[in-house]
């Protein structure tokens, strides 16, 4: 069985979907792609169905991401429970994953927890409400947290006590 990461945001159309096809990436170049599943989800059903922002597909493709599959989607509770490593995108992410995830609480954490270089607020602001610079910033702050994310991850599949971030 892989090892499940499920990023989550409030619609599934900007950070989220940026954050999946980023770490798909991430694990495929650690070598744990047949390891490793990554999906994205959205906490509210805002956005269901609708295709990836233009401006986070841009991004994405300037660095070689094809995003034009993805659909967005609501989490599920068997979604949460499935999940080994719960990613909110932002603060206002972590009420509804907790309250949701349950008995999962525990694999729910930050991204940038992951960014050893991040300190003060941890979120990651929504994009949608800006312009390209907003999208740009957060694909750095995304590529920053995801050696670490690889890092715990690796340290998982290995059977290793990892240091809670």
């Amino acid at each position: 069985m892989p090892y499940r990461v499920l990023a989550v945001c409030t619609g599934n159309i900007c950070r989220s979907p940026m954050a999946e096809l980023l770490l798909r990436r991430a694990f495929e170049d650690a070598g744990l792609a047949d390891q490793v599943e990554v999906e994205s989800a959205g906490t509210t059903s805002w956005e269901q169905g609708e295709p990836i922002d233009p401006r986070a597909g841009a991004v994405l493709a300037e660095h070689g991401i094809d995003s034009a599959e993805h659909r967005a989607s609501q989490m599920t509770p068997d979604q949460l429970r499935r999940s080994d490593l719960i990613l909110a995108l932002d603060r206002d992410h972590l009420g509804p994953l907790c309250r949701m995830a349950g008995s999962a609480e525990d694999r729910v954490h930050l991204y940038r927890e992951f960014d050893p270089e991040a300190h003060g607020d941890l979120g990651i602001r929504d994009p949608w409400y800006g312009d390209d610079a907003d999208f740009s910033t957060t694909w750095d702050l995304l590529a920053a947290g995801a050696p670490g994310i690889v890092d715990f991850v690796r340290g998982q599949l290995a059977g290793a006590e990892v240091p809670s971030t």
